[in-house]
């Protein structure tokens, strides 16, 4: 047998040449695993990633695309849309030095890790070989040695490796793909690579180089699991689906929408979950939980029966254990992890979730739910849409907008294709109570982390993954003031997304959120300080349409719902990256919270509202349940 042929690169060069030739393949569909890498370079990565980037993403049919970044986090959330836009199925790389440029990762690292969402870090590290100490940047420890900042990275990674030695490349980098495409384990993963070792030289075997398909699997449902559910289905008076992002991961939903039609069952869905079915089926009830609709949290609160399908459960979803209120509620859940499906000691079904629905829907076959049960939430959802479009219209064309008429406008302009992307502020629950999602792309809120930042960088990968996609920002002007950077890059590569730009003048969320826990809005305005040393003086003189267009977007400013209306149109219409840029009426007309949210208030307190505050929350909190 004669010995296989090696080729001689660095490790930088023979990991970019790795991930050139990684696939996914699902369903007989074959993409990359990792498209493209963003960086930011520096000493300890321009010399080895850097230069291994430029060989491998100049010219046509480059082997890695390289996109430039402006900020860490930034091109992490950017990689993160990008991968949920794609189910998952596709990924891209982040490079960046150590010290500040690593650190700046762990909040993209946390946010992809907790949403499930694929996304391969490649941090800079310090010198395997030691030749100085200190380095510039490095963190000296007394008596861990060895420990570099990118060890914050660890908590936040679905799979960690530091490279110190160039053989030691093959094992981590296979491993580093095992995880990123396994659909039950996947996350944010780091290779830590030590800037000695990225450019030290290597004979690497060719088979390390040969294209390699990582199958994306689809388990399916255990016969025993399967029939249980079946079983406890059939003998539920008021079942309840809530559907979780990873309906959509699996690209469940017709098998969601052939269930619900055969059955009757209704469908409440989470933030990651909502569009799993289009807005006016008839067994849609819209979101779940503390920012959920009307009607689906009625029936949540009756319902005997809770069938979840790809979702982890989260305090909003679970209006902090207080929604499910029916004195006999169990829990059934299917999820491709079984660490999700025992939430809330269920009944299991650990299996892929569009095989798991198929399954279950052969094995109902000719069972629906009683008739009165589907007139009762057909009717609660007749009601809500009342509400929606109250809470849409404007009667007053020359008026200043409200946030709710804005969701209305924007309603009115987009397609079916559309993205809308949020994840803070006041913005996510009036888009869960009131968006009317056509399709199961367009509902875009990134809520398992909730992270000021977010929606940008996230509308450049969406874009990214899909570019003749409209992909809307939907930003406050808290969000925007902490991330507006990745604007040039939209503008650099010609992204046309669009971003709407909300001024109210601070955290208006935590604002309503301090208020109704006692806070009185302390330290939530973006105000003057007043006499007595508060935020309550006039609005602070800043103009953020003119920081939007200082970075390279086209602006365009609506002061009403009429103009409004026709900014958002020609910002569909347009090819550059372009903000419409509304000051919204603070007057408060989207509905209130129809379930309860966890957040303790002060015990003791010498001020009155804090005090009467705990009285509320000492009365909420006696709801809560334990399902055991």
């Amino acid at each position: 047998m004669s010995e296989s042929t090696t080729r001689r690169l660095t490790v930088a060069q023979a990991l970019v040449r790795f991930l050139s030739v990684q696939y996914t393949e699902r369903d007989g569909v074959r993409r990359r695993l990792i498209a493209g890498t963003w960086g930011i370079f520096g000493h300890g990565n321009v010399a080895g990633l850097g230069q291994a980037l430029m060989e491998a993403g100049i010219g046509d049919g480059a082997a890695m695309p390289f996109h430039q970044g402006r900020n860490e986090q930034a091109m992490v959330h950017a990689a993160v849309g990008y991968a949920r836009q794609l189910n998952r199925l596709s990924a891209q790389a982040v490079t960046t030095s150590i010290g500040p440029g690593a650190t700046n990762l762990v909040t993209g690292a946390a946010l992809a890790t907790i949403n499930r969402l694929p996304v391969l870090l490649l941090p800079g590290d310090y010198f395997a070989t030691r030749p100085a100490d200190p380095l510039l940047q490095q963190l000296e420890h007394p008596v861990e040695a060895d420990l570099s900042v990118n060890d914050t990275l660890r908590p936040v990674s679905r799979y960690f490796d530091r490279v110190t030695r160039p053989e030691a490349l093959i094992p981590s980098a296979l491993n580093a793909m095992r995880v990123l495409a396994d659909p039950a384990e996947t996350g944010a993963v780091t290779l830590a690579l030590p800037q000695d070792v990225q450019a030290e030289a290597y004979d690497w075997p060719e088979e390390f180089f040969a294209d390699r398909v990582w199958r994306v699997r689809r388990p399916v449902p255990d016969p025993v699991e399967l029939e249980e559910a079946a079983r406890a289905i059939r003998s539920a008076a008021r079942p309840l689906l809530v559907a979780g992002g990873g309906v959509h991961h699996s690209e469940a939903e017709e098998a969601l929408r052939a269930l619900a039609d055969a059955t009757g069952i209704p469908v409440a869905s989470t933030q990651a979950g909502k569009g799993s079915l289009r807005h006016d089926h008839p067994a849609d009830l819209g979101g779940i939980g503390h920012t959920g609709t009307a009607v689906c949290d009625a029936t949540a609160r009756t319902a005997d029966l809770v069938i979840g399908v790809g979702t982890r459960y989260s305090d909003f979803t679970t209006a902090s254990g207080t929604l499910f209120q029916h004195p006999g509620v169990r829990f059934l859940n299917l999820n491709i992890t079984a660490f999700d499906s025992h939430k809330l000691a269920a009944r299991t079904v650990v299996g892929d979730a569009r095989a798991a629905l198929e399954a279950l829907g052969a094995a109902l076959d000719g069972h629906r739910v009683d008739s009165a049960y589907e007139a009762e939430y057909r009717a609660g959802k007749e009601a809500w849409e009342r509400v929606v479009e109250s809470a849409y219209r404007a009667d007053d064309d020359g008026a200043v907008p409200t946030q709710t008429q804005l969701l209305g406008a924007l309603d009115a302009v987009v397609g079916d294709e559309d993205v809308v992307i949020n994840a803070a502020g006041s913005l996510p629950g009036d888009l869960h109570k009131l968006w009317r999602a056509r399709s199961p792309r367009q509902y875009h809120l990134e809520y398992g982390y909730s992270c000021m930042g977010y929606e940008i960088p996230a509308a450049i990968g969406v874009q990214q993954a899909a570019p003749d996609t409209p992909v809307w920002a939907l930003v406050g002007d808290g969000t925007y003031l902490m991330m507006p950077t990745e604007i040039v890059t939209a503008v650099q590569e010609g992204l046309p997304v669009n971003l709407v730009l909300v001024q109210n003048h601070g955290y208006a969320s935590i604002g309503g959120l301090s208020e109704s826990v006692g806070g009185e809005r302390f330290g939530t305005a973006y105000r003057y300080r007043a006499a007595d040393g508060t935020f309550s003086g006039a609005p602070l003189p800043v103009d953020l349409a003119a920081n939007a267009a200082s970075l390279g977007m086209d602006v365009l400013r609506a002061k009403t719902v009429r103009e409004l209306r026709e900014a958002l149109v020609t910002a569909r219409a347009s090819d550059r990256p372009t903000c419409v840029y509304v000051e919204t009426d603070p007057a408060a007309t989207a509905p209130p919270a129809e379930a309860w949210w966890d957040v303790p208030v002060a015990e003791v307190a010498s001020r009155e509202a804090a005090s009467n505050a705990r009285e509320r929350y000492e009365r909420d909190v006696a709801a809560r349940r334990r399902h055991l």
